[in-house]
């Protein structure tokens, strides 16, 4: 996308990735926290250090209980019901597939739904129900925690945020101002300065809500900006939500001088994110996006997803192509909000940000199947995860890979080749 994106959606280009495009596979390698794991986790913090890294943010939702397909756009304001995927063979079976009821996803205990609350009891409850499964534990980050800083020159603060998981435009800029506020306050405690990053990894959706900040963060003076921040400002005051009135307060005039990071740059890497919303890389510092990927085409576009219908409802559920969630959760799709006023403020979010809807839309995007977005580095990485078993829990539809704990070193591993410059 160009600089100065201005909240438009991707393009979907199908073309080659040219030399954007790096293709690697997961192979076995020192278990977690063990001496080897340790040592060179410790030297890829090192690395990391004397970069400029000073804070590691991972930015991720919840699997469970979400909707993570977005089914619920498709079926209730869709079209679905008045018939527009009759003659399109196998569509249906895969919309089975996909729905909540039928796709074999818990849902939370007690039937929690979105939106989420970034609190400690919340994340304990996720790392009971799904592990490491699509899920940045307490465990997992406090370990790498520990080890990146083991020799390091400068200590990296390490912090987990929870957003909403709300998988719908509202939800997602909503979790895009309290992310930025996030920022601010991370600069303003380490007293981050010009010279000084901040590396945020986004699992799924999550990189949907840091393509809307890369937006936010354009140092011009799009319009989009104030448009975007007074739709969710009368949203709030209209609700009452003051914690999210006071952050659009807090962070606008920082935007609008470009002062908001306090001059330190944002890299930013996304794992299984849907090719939804425009990047603006003007604001940002790196970018790249990871995909679990396995090549299942015969035409030679190795870096393109497979969709073709009835087929992908056999392949889907052993993730034999890989991240179907990636593939599938694309516009015309979603989590529809849950009263009428922030349905009201969804499709205001919603016409600024993306011109697709409905499901001959939806159909249109998925089979496209890019991988991609048009800005950043991008990885296809067959992370292993398919190993035939048709239980949603063992892969969540390949979704769940990239958080595993024996996927840390290997993803770190490859940041720091692709960000800054050493293996």
């Amino acid at each position: 996308m160009p600089i100065e994106n201005n909240f438009q959606h991707d393009g979907l280009s199908r073309k080659n990735p040219g030399e954007r495009l790096t293709v690697a596979e997961i192979a076995a390698g020192a278990p977690p926290d063990s001496p080897a794991w340790l040592n060179t986790m410790a030297q890829y913090g090192t690395a990391l250090s004397n970069a400029g890294v000073r804070a590691v943010v991972f930015l991720h939702g919840a699997i469970h209980g979400t909707d993570v397909f977005g089914m619920q756009r498709l079926d209730e304001a869709g079209g679905l019901k008045r018939g527009y995927s009759r003659g399109v063979s196998g569509v249906d079976a895969l919309l089975a597939a996909m729905r909540e009821e039928g796709n074999g996803i818990p849902s939370l205990p007690g039937g929690m739904k979105p939106p989420l609350v970034n609190d400690d009891a919340t994340k304990k409850l996720l790392d009971e129900q799904l592990g490491d499964a699509g899920n940045f534990t307490d465990a997992a980050v406090e370990s790498f925690h520990k080890a990146i800083n083991a020799i390091a020159s400068k200590p990296i603060v390490c912090m987990r945020t929870l957003w909403s998981s709300e998988h719908h435009h509202l939800g997602r800029a909503t979790a895009a101002v309290r992310l930025l506020d996030d920022l601010r306050t991370i600069c303003d405690k380490q007293k981050l300065a010009a010279g000084d990053r901040i590396l945020i990894q986004a699992h799924g959706q999550a990189g949907l809500v840091v393509a809307l900040t890369s937006n936010l963060l354009c140092p011009s003076s799009i319009t989009g900006r104030p448009k975007l921040l007074g739709i969710l400002s009368a949203h709030a005051k209209a609700t009452d939500r003051q914690q999210l009135a006071a952050a659009i307060t807090r962070i606008e005039p920082l935007l609008v001088t470009g002062s908001l990071l306090n001059g330190a740059s944002l890299d930013v890497v996304t794992f299984g994110t849907p090719v939804r919303y425009g990047w603006d890389p003007s604001g940002l510092g790196k970018l790249m996006h990871v995909v679990n990927h396995r090549t299942l085409r015969t035409d030679g576009k190795t870096w393109l997803s497979k969709m073709e219908l009835p087929q992908i409802t056999m392949e889907m559920p052993i993730a034999w192509g890989g991240d179907y969630v990636q593939e599938l959760a694309v516009a015309g799709s979603d989590a529809m909000p849950a009263t009428e006023s922030a349905k009201a403020a969804n499709k205001a979010v919603w016409e600024m940000v993306e011109p697709y809807d409905g499901f001959e839309r939806w159909l249109e995007c998925a089979r496209r199947a890019v991988r991609f977005p048009g800005e950043g580095r991008c990885l296809l990485v067959d992370y292993k995860d398919s190993s035939g078993s048709t239980n949603p829990r063992d892969h969540y539809y390949g979704h769940a890979a990239y958080t595993r704990r024996d996927a840390m070193l290997f993803n770190i591993g490859r940041i720091v080749e692709c960000f800054y410059g050493s293996s």
